[in-house]
C-alpha cells in the first residue's frame, strides 16, 4: 500500500512545494562521491529530487517507487531522461550491479512488515556490485519524534503557482509499540477539496537494525549523525563484502 500523500495525483503534485528545503539529501550525494560511486539506485525515490541531483553530477541512476503518482512527477522533470524510473520497490529488482542504494527521509521507516524489511535488505543485497554500499537513515526512538507531531506545531499555508492555496498539518493518530501512525491533511483553496494521507513509521533501535543487516549478509561499516539534524536520527553505512554471503 501507498500513502496518499505520495499515491494520489493531487498530493504527489504538490510534494515538493511543501517541502521545499531538501537539504538532508546532501549527505548521500556527499557519499556518493565519497565513494566514488558511478552507478546508484535510489530506493523510494518519490518525485525524483535525489536521483535527478546525482544524474546531474553524471552519475547513472536508476530511481525505485511503490507510487505512479510520484514517479509521474519525478518523469515530468527537467533532465529525467538519464534517470531510468521503475514503478516498484526493492523486493523486485532488476539485475542490478550499482557501487551504492539509497534510502532517505522516511523511506527505511516506511517499510514497516519485519519480513518485507528482510526482503528489501535482501533485494538491495543482490542489486549491490560486491563492494558496493547501502546507505540509510531511521530515526532514533529515545528522540520520541512522535511528540512533535500535532497541529499547532506543523500548521502551514503555502503558495504555489497554478495550484492556489494549500494548507497542511500532521497529527498523530497512535502509537503502538515501534509503530507510529500519524495523518497529514490538506485542504485546498482553489475549490475546498480536503484530503487525508495517514502514514505508518516502524522507529528501530539501533542494535535492532544492525542486527538485521549482519543477518542478511551485510557489513555494517559505521554508523554516523545525520548533519541536518544531529542527535536525533542514525545514518547507516553496510557494505556488501567482496567475498559475497555466505
Amino acid at each position: 500500500m501507498t500513502d496518499e500523500c505520495f499515491g494520489h495525483p493531487r498530493l504527489a503534485a504538490i510534494y515538493d512545494p511543501l517541502d521545499p528545503d531538501r537539504s538532508d539529501l546532501d549527505v548521500y550525494a556527499v557519499m556518493a562521491k565519497e565513494f566514488g560511486a558511478r552507478r546508484v539506485l535510489d530506493i523510494g525515490c518519490g518525485t525524483g529530487v535525489l536521483a535527478l541531483l546525482l544524474a546531474d553530477r553524471g552519475i547513472e541512476v536508476v530511481g525505485v517507487d511503490p507510487a505512479g503518482a510520484s514517479i509521474d512527477v519525478a518523469r515530468a522533470k527537467p533532465g529525467s531522461d538519464r534517470v531510468r524510473w521503475i514503478c516498484g520497490d526493492a523486493t523486485a529488482l532488476p539485475a542490478l550491479r550499482v557501487d551504492l542504494a539509497t534510502m532517505t527521509a522516511n523511506v527505511a521507516q516506511q517499510i514497516v512488515d519485519p519480513q518485507a524489511w528482510r526482503k528489501t535488505l535482501s533485494g538491495v543485497y543482490e542489486a549491490l556490485r560486491p563492494g558496493g554500499r547501502l546507505v540509510f537513515e531511521t530515526r532514533d526512538p529515545a528522540r520520541r519524534a512522535w511528540e512533535e507531531w500535532n497541529r499547532e506545531a506543523s500548521y502551514g499555508v503555502t503558495e504555489i503557482p497554478g495550484v492556489g492555496s494549500v494548507e497542511s498539518w500532521y497529527q498523530l493518530i497512535e502509537v503502538t509499540g515501534p509503530l507510529v501512525t500519524f495523518r497529514s491533511t490538506y485542504v485546498f483553496a482553489a475549490d475546498g477539496q480536503v484530503l487525508t494521507s495517514d502514514s505508518t513509521l516502524r522507529f528501530r533501535e539501533r542494535q535492532e537494525v544492525e542486527a538485521e543487516l549482519v543477518a542478511q549478509g551485510y557489513e555494517v561499516e559505521d554508523v554516523r549523525d545525520a548533519p541536518d539534524r544531529p542527535g536525533r536520527e542514525f545514518v547507516f553505512l553496510a557494505r556488501r563484502p567482496e567475498t559475497g554471503h555466505v
